[in-house]
């Protein structure tokens, strides 16, 4: 099925090679260093950070990571009695290089588990990456016990990533209108960083792409020189950007992103 969404997309000009991949999210006292390094350059891991780290700590009972990935987020839940990860069978193709003991792998159809059997279901960076979301928030719900609380994350104003398999941008109305068509209630929808975080963002992935070796090697000549220019402008849009986030200004209307809590009945 993939092999044959991946040829559909190439026969009607719609599929485009990435300049660069995304780096897979590894546990964060794997290399602390690291991890801590990535948060200050990468504003989106940054604000999921923001988002999850504190509230994640609180989270009880049986957890079902969708989307695991490498389990970046399982020593965050120090008090969950059952931690359950859940990915696809291609997860190698999103960069996952570690097969977990504690991680399933699926077709991403019907998740592999009864109904009501979980308390919290936690899906980071995952949705945007989903060909049928209506689908795939029906089996959330169908998988948390009454009460059971979805915490989700996704990116709003971020580069096309994975393709072909990146199919959606929601608005905060847009996924609010899924929940609640699905049957989720008490839905809290949090803008992740602001306009400031994402020119900061943009510029990176500018700078990235000018620095990448190009084909052919004597574009270097122009393109080198581009990146030295965006150097000083970089430098101070992240400056800007992390002062948003400390003090709260900037505008939330472009966020990065949104965090997601919700409740089933």
């Amino acid at each position: 099925m993939a092999g044959e969404k991946i040829d559909y997309c190439r026969s009607h000009g719609i599929i485009h090679s990435e300049s660069f991949k995304p780096i897979s999210v590894k546990s964060p006292s794997a290399n602390p260093f690291i991890f801590w390094l990535r948060c200050a350059v990468d504003l989106q891991l940054k604000t999921i950070v923001s988002f999850l780290k504190p509230g994640l700590s609180r989270v009880e009972g049986k957890i079902l990571d969708v989307g695991a990935g490498e389990s970046p987020w399982r020593e965050w839940l120090p008090d969950c009695t059952t931690y359950k990860g859940l990915d696809l069978d291609s997860a190698d193709k999103f960069g996952m290089t570690v097969a977990r003991k504690e991680i399933i792998y699926y077709d991403g159809k019907i998740i592999p588990f009864d109904a009501s059997s979980f308390d919290i279901v936690l899906s980071v960076e995952v949705l945007e990456h989903v060909e049928d979301p209506v689908a795939f928030v029906n089996e959330i719900i169908r998988v948390l016990k009454s009460k059971g609380r979805l915490i989700l994350t996704i990116p709003f104003s971020a580069r096309r990533h994975h393709t072909p398999n990146d199919f959606h941008r929601f608005t905060r109305e847009g996924l609010h209108r899924l929940l609640d068509q699905c049957g989720f209630v008490e839905i809290v929808i949090s803008e992740r960083g602001n306009d400031l975080c994402v020119i900061a963002n943009k510029l990176l992935v500018v700078m990235l792409r000018l620095l990448k070796k190009p084909q052919p090697f004597w574009k270097i000549i122009y393109r080198w020189p581009i990146a030295f220019l965006f150097l000083p402008a970089l430098f101070i849009s992240f400056i800007v950007a992390h002062l948003s986030l400390l003090f709260n200004f900037g505008s939330v209307e472009d966020p990065l992103g949104y965090s997601v809590e919700a409740k089933r009945p």
